[in-house]
């Protein structure tokens, strides 16, 4: 579980790598806007759809072997990306780091409905929860720092190498379960998932969780330098106090849902709840970023934005996995996945064509927006939480 909640750090580290690019390698690339909002997109053009296949081939296949091949194949992507010439260059990387990408969640799910019970759940999805909100923090911080020293190649070629420094600490770890684990479980066709409405129902919270997560992912460094006019380390420290935030409250939030479902009480009334309320939050915080002037106002909005997306985090995946059981767990993960991560493909481009011609208040207020729509989804979206029956 370390080893999977670092591979999900290094994966918010490595994607994340390019909104810390982008205040100098947008001006030396001479990216617009719109330009850039098309490369971050890029990644979710196979990032979406590819989790289907991926989903299907961990429930069949060996997930700890596919787990490696993932990693080195964006690992090699990120430290490429440091030698990109142009939007051609740069959009094509961040799709094959999308590809690589893939395997971090249907195979994490995969990995925990195998090996860890029902009470535990919250600690083991806060491991993977901790790694979305830690790396971007890493990042942010890292990233910034090298930013301001080296220029902008020099993170990726950085981060891609730390990446691939993880291989060998899998490959020793994972020897025995991968030789001696023969999967047993009775596979489950995909048609017998596809036309279940709890799938399609945290597909579309998916979505709106997504959404707020990768605004704030991806344009928050250009927001607190371009609009609020910060110098370069500034936007590092307050972008990173958010990031802390949310990695703390991730803890915070599986060790109490953990201690909630030990005492008899109801998983998925908990997790229902810190869904809800992570929406609602989250769109408070992101509408309130469209007012705040001060260095205090803006650090604090992103600390609750980090609690928020905090419990989002670690609960979108608990949910799923408790709709699929361990028979199903990567097949779901990644058909939600793939519908969840469209709010990646179309989300930067509509933020960047926001941006341009109307502005940060503006794509603010829209994000807040899709947030508070998925609170209210929560409510009244997503049926009873409890594992399907797919026989």
């Amino acid at each position: 579980m370390l080893l999977l909640g670092a591979a999900v750090l290094l994966n918010y580290v490595d994607r994340g790598a390019i909104g810390i690019a982008a205040p100098l390698m947008t001006a030396e690339l001479r990216l617009t806007p719109e330009a850039f909002g098309v490369v971050l997109s890029a990644f979710f053009w196979v990032y979406a759809p590819v989790q289907l296949v991926v989903g299907w081939l961990v429930d069949r296949f060996s997930v700890y072997r596919l787990m490696a091949a993932g990693v080195l194949l964006w690992a090699v992507s990120t430290l490429a990306m440091g030698l990109a010439a142009g939007f051609t260059s740069l959009l094509l990387l961040r799709i094959l780091l999308g590809m690589g990408e893939t395997i971090a969640f249907p195979g994490g799910s995969k990995i925990i409905t195998r090996h860890v019970p029902p009470q535990r759940r919250g600690m083991a999805n806060a491991a993977l929860a901790i790694g979305i909100a830690l790396g971007p923090a890493v990042g942010t911080l890292a990233g910034g720092l090298i930013l301001a020293a080296y220029g902008w190649r020099a993170i990726f070629i950085v981060f891609g190498g730390v990446t691939l420094a993880w291989l060998p600490f899998w490959q020793l770890t994972v020897l025995g379960p991968s030789r001696a684990q023969r999967i047993s479980e009775t596979r489950v066709p995909v048609r017998a998932i596809i036309g279940r409405w709890p799938l399609w129902s945290m597909s579309i919270a998916h979505i709106a969780s997504n959404y707020v997560f990768y605004f704030l992912l991806g344009w928050l460094p250009l927001f607190l330098i371009k609009s609020r006019g910060l110098p370069i380390r500034e936007m590092t420290y307050i972008a990173t106090f958010g990031y802390a935030a949310q990695a703390a409250a991730a803890l915070g939030f599986g060790y109490v849902s953990d201690w909630w479902t030990r005492g008899g009480r109801s998983e998925a009334a908990v997790r229902r709840f810190m869904m809800f309320a992570g929406q609602i939050l989250a769109a408070g915080a992101v509408f309130g970023l469209a007012f705040a002037q001060t260095r205090l106002e803006l650090t604090l909005l992103l600390c609750i934005a980090g609690i928020a997306t905090g419990a989002l985090s670690l609960n979108t995946y608990a949910v799923a996995q408790m709709f699929a059981g361990p028979r199903a767990a990567g097949t779901w993960v990644g058909i939600q996945n793939a519908i969840g991560n469209l709010s990646g493909i179309f989300g930067p481009i509509a933020t960047g064509s926001i941006v341009q011609n109307a502005g940060f208040g503006t794509a603010c207020a829209v994000t807040a927006a899709v947030a508070a729509l998925g609170g209210l989804w929560w409510a009244v979206g997503v049926p009873r939480i409890a594992q399907v029956q797919l026989d």
